[in-house]
């Protein structure tokens, strides 16, 4: 009997071992998944996984999220021949009139008032403005206030029931954190596209008076200028501005606005009609050998003033041509563009502890900023 029973368990389990054998290398075998089409064709079919269930990898959760805060941007503004207005050009080609010239973004809802957040690119020198939600609902769009030193606007639309994206903590990014790239390329609708945390912090483009962007090879193309940078929970991470292209599409290199700057642009539009920065009055320049032996400076990193307004809020505390600033606030600033934003960072009228290196000794000064005047632009109609 015992002899009987350990045939028996033996063949079961070598049954049970060639099922799953089969089962696993040639499931058609067994049936697994079969199904017959309308033109009675065997075919296999994977298992129905619940609809709510996203597949294990899968960012749907963070685009489904995200997605419906994200919306189209269409322009248009009238433009005129330059020459219009010459009699003779009048005479040989007539009145010329105007005509009208579209343009393509994307925006982001940040607040259930209706507030959008986009690139100034985008809506520069536009006549009309028509913001098309994810849900083909439309609106025309008013222009709060435009941030040309970070290419940042502000519009709003006046519409019920709007979908409300998730501001992130962009200071918490780090390299290779996965995001997403949210947006309208080339006018195709709403596309979602994914990759990585390139770098941060990415100065000295020539993009923007204030650069602080982060890096990402998530697929940017025109028309995402002002789409959604979304981090894997769909929390926004930052306003989608540029690419670095030679073919005019995506080569894996955009950049975007943190959302930090974003959200202080929103807060100084909507509350003052502007976004107030500091000024102390200096001209600054990189620390070379040249500039450092010009001035007889000792310092190797630095930023040098070889220029100080005269009665502006550097020199009253006593700033001097050949000064190099080390520290400002307590934080290092190692090029202009670092000083240039922890300048601007600072509250006007309050004295801030500059930390500067003046020969070979270290002299604290401290500075209370003005205003920062905003520059001079010509509007491109």
């Amino acid at each position: 009997m015992k002899r009987m029973w350990l045939l028996f368990s033996q063949t079961v389990t070598v049954l049970v071992a060639a099922y799953f054998v089969v089962a696993t290398l040639q499931p058609g075998w067994l049936g697994k998944g079969t199904t017959r089409s309308g033109a009675g064709i065997s075919l296999l079919e994977a298992p129905a996984t619940p609809a709510a269930q996203p597949v294990a990898g899968s960012f749907s959760v963070a685009a489904r999220k995200a997605a419906p805060a994200v919306v189209s941007i269409n322009t248009s503004k009238a433009v005129r021949h330059p020459r219009s207005n010459d009699p003779w050009f009048q005479f040989f080609f007539g009145d010329q009139g105007s005509q009208a010239q579209a343009g393509l973004g994307s925006g982001v809802i940040v607040s259930p008032d209706g507030y959008i957040l986009t690139n100034n690119h985008v809506v520069e020198g536009a006549d009309e403005i028509e913001v098309t939600l994810n849900d083909s609902r439309r609106a025309r769009a008013k222009v709060i206030g435009t941030d040309p030193d970070t290419d940042l606007a502000i519009l709003r639309i006046e519409l019920d029931k709007l979908p409300v994206i998730v501001l992130g903590n962009s200071d918490a990014l780090a390299v290779g954190d996965q995001v997403l790239a949210i947006g309208n390329p080339f006018g195709v609708g709403q596309t979602v596209t994914s990759g990585i945390v390139s770098a941060l912090g990415r100065t000295q483009l020539g993009i923007n008076t204030f650069e602080n962007f982060i890096q990402t090879d998530a697929a940017i193309n025109p028309g995402n200028s002002g789409g959604a940078l979304v981090d894997v929970n769909g929390n926004l991470m930052g306003i989608n501005t540029a690419i670095y292209s030679r073919s005019g599409g995506s080569m894996g290199i955009g950049f975007a606005i943190p959302v930090s700057t974003a959200r202080m642009v929103l807060d100084g539009i909507v509350k003052d009609g502007q976004v107030t920065r500091g000024w102390i009055g200096v001209e600054p320049n990189e620390l070379s050998p040249e500039l450092a032996e010009t001035f007889g400076v000792k310092a190797t990193e630095g930023v040098i003033i070889t220029g100080v307004l005269q009665d502006g809020p550097a020199a009253q505390a006593g700033m001097r041509p050949g000064d190099v600033i080390v520290r400002v606030e307590g934080k290092n600033v190692a090029n202009v563009s670092e000083l240039l934003t922890a300048v601007a960072a600072l509250k006007p009228g309050e004295a801030s502890p500059f930390v500067v290196q003046r020969g070979d000794k270290m002299v604290e000064l401290n500075i209370s900023p003005g205003v920062r005047p905003r520059p001079q632009r010509n509007v491109r109609r």
